[in-house]
């Protein structure tokens, strides 16, 4: 797996997506927008995941942006960008819509399409080191609408703007302040054991209920016209229908952790 650029591999109940492009600051090509697809979907079929942390190797960077070395094959003219975006949205979009939590692990540089894989993932924790931009603006290249969106969902419009006009780089006492991350611990080891309670956490709880609450996120993010509040229903049924909900109740009156099985 390490000679692959982007490789996924399972901890426990954890599933785990690297970016391994250290020499080039994990900035992303086609091949790795591809993988990931695969990776995600392979842990979505996985009963046993609980959530998937995405990082990247190297100690100096999450995500770079995508492989500027590549623009002249991957991105020269309109034709080729239209494949390429519509190939990094699959990508984009498997990690935007997977069933279960996910969380962004970011130890230094989280840049451009960087951000945006951040933005996709549930929840975002980062060491001192790292840094926060989107430099489309001193490219000349256009930032999809979506990734406006959700950015401007994490920090609000009026940042998310600051963010596009300037193409400035943000510091993680800076990201924390408007929201952007949930924690900031003060070194990779820190930053480790910080993520590491959250996936702790999140594999003690519930499957079903976590699911409930990941797929409610989703539809408050579309229009009320679009959201689809019956499926959401059926799963909070699903959730009382429950073994796991016996389970809890069990657990809650004999004073001991409940021990769930997502069904």
């Amino acid at each position: 797996m390490q000679d692959q650029k982007l490789f996924g591999h399972r901890e426990g109940n954890i599933g785990h997506v690297v970016f391994n492009n250290p020499a080039k600051l994990n900035a992303v090509s086609l091949d790795m927008w591809e993988r990931m697809v695969g990776v995600l979907g392979d842990f979505a079929q996985d009963p046993e995941i609980r959530c998937v942390v995405v990082s990247g190797t190297g100690g100096k960077a999450f995500v770079s942006g995508a492989d500027i070395s590549k623009f002249e094959s991957e991105r020269a003219n309109a034709e080729a960008q239209v494949r390429y975006d519509a190939i990094s949205k699959d990508g984009y979009e498997a990690l935007y819509n997977f069933p279960k939590p996910t969380i962004a692990k970011i130890n230094g540089y989280c840049i451009g399409g960087g951000m945006n894989l951040a933005a996709c993932c549930d929840l975002r924790y980062c060491n001192e080191a790292a840094r926060f931009g989107v430099p489309a603006a001193r490219l000349g290249l256009g930032y999809g609408f979506l990734r406006i969106e959700r950015l401007s969902r994490i920090v609000g419009l009026p940042r998310a703007m600051e963010f596009l006009f300037t193409a400035k780089q943000y510091s993680s006492k800076e990201a924390a302040e408007m929201g952007l991350v949930h924690g900031v611990a003060a070194t990779d080891a820190e930053l480790d054991a910080m993520v590491g309670k959250i996936t702790s956490a999140i594999g003690e709880n519930a499957p079903l209920t976590i699911a409930l609450a990941k797929a409610s996120a989703r539809e408050i993010a579309k229009p009320e016209s679009q959201q689809d509040h019956a499926k959401l229903e059926r799963m909070a049924v699903a959730c009382f229908d429950s073994g796991d909900y016996q389970e809890g109740r069990r657990a809650f009156m004999e004073k001991r952790k409940p021990v769930f099985k997502g069904r």
